[in-house]
């Protein structure tokens, strides 16, 4: 045998070495590689899509709503009608029961040319007595600068507290038989820490220039000097409240002493003891006493700019919400 044929097939002969085969195992694990980039890629182009016609959307909103009127109601009606506000949740500065917005739309009710009466529809526990006291002092203006036109109070569900101070300024209160009406009082709360910081060994360290700044502080002992400051401060509002409701109510107050003690009443009682005049929804007042049944609606709600940006920021939340769930159910 020759050289050259001796050496044709190399070291190994004249056959190659076999490679081991592959098995179904690796070939699977590749294809779930494969298709979980695959996947990926449509879920990060899908979501491009979605972030770029949201910015087209936000963008074209933002110019529609700058361009057209926010937060205001219905408008004027060229008939004669009853001029509707609404007093609804809890009344604070920043609430949408605020002293601005309240205000804001009283006047435009008072000042339509149309608006025959106005009705204040309240449904709300009450809040800041400030607030309060600010639409209190606007309804008795807004009264006396328009004498023909007269401001009832319609009280729903609850005109408690601050809310029935503000009705106390109107010309007559209704509520239904079953409304919570009153609460004629002033409270404040907090907690104290202080015996619970002593049993986990943490030492309050407060600076502070001035011995009564720290009045009341939470996490020091309680002092009857403080006490007894605070409560001559909520004495003091609630002789205001006092006053304004008998301003307000007059001589239909019933000589009770429990009046005033911060109890709720229901509508039915508060009839009888001269808080409300009648037993009527805002509607019936409109019809019939009035006697102009079409309600406008003169409030001022979230502004149409405000309430996109929160149903924007919901859809946006439930979107990825959902994209996550199905993400976590993939690596399932």
């Amino acid at each position: 045998m020759s050289d050259s044929e001796s050496g044709r097939g190399g070291i190994f002969g004249s056959k190659k070495p076999a490679m081991p085969p592959e098995s179904s195992r690796d070939w699977k694990l590749i294809e779930k590689l494969v298709m979980s980039l695959q996947a990926e890629q449509k879920r990060s182009r899908r979501w491009g899509i979605f972030f770029k016609l949201l910015t087209f959307v936000y963008l074209f909103a933002l110019i529609v709503m700058i361009r057209s009127p926010i937060g205001d109601g219905m408008g004027v009606s060229a008939e004669q009608h009853t001029a509707l506000v609404e007093l609804t949740g809890p009344i604070a500065a920043d609430e949408l029961a605020s002293a601005d917005n309240l205000v804001g739309a009283l006047r435009a009710a008072f000042e339509a040319e149309t608006s025959k009466a106005v009705v204040l529809r309240i449904n709300s526990p009450g809040g800041s007595p400030v607030q309060s006291g600010y639409v209190y002092d606007e309804i008795r203006r807004l009264r006396e600068e328009y004498p023909e036109k007269k401001v009832y109070a319609v009280i729903a569900d609850v005109g408690a507290s601050g809310a029935y101070y503000i009705a106390a300024a109107a010309d007559e209160i209704y509520a239904n038989r079953a409304s919570l009406v009153g609460s004629i009082g002033v409270v404040a709360g907090g907690f104290g820490f202080n015996t619970l910081m002593e049993k986990l060994g943490v030492e309050r360290r407060l600076y502070t220039a001035g011995e009564n700044k720290a009045f009341l502080d939470p996490f020091t002992p309680e002092r009857d000097e403080d006490v007894e400051f605070w409560q001559s401060v909520l004495e003091n509002t609630h002789k205001q409240f006092i006053s304004a409701v008998k301003e307000g109510r007059g001589d239909r107050l019933v000589d009770d002493e429990k009046l005033f003690s911060g109890l709720v009443w229901s509508g039915q009682q508060a009839l009888e003891l001269g808080l409300i005049d009648g037993l009527a929804s805002s509607s019936w007042v409109a019809r019939e006493v009035v006697g102009a049944e079409e309600l406008v609606d003169y409030s001022r709600g979230p502004s149409p700019f405000q309430q996109f940006v929160d149903q924007l920021g919901v859809s946006f939340g439930e979107g990825v919400a959902a994209h996550l769930l199905e993400f976590r159910l993939e690596l399932r």
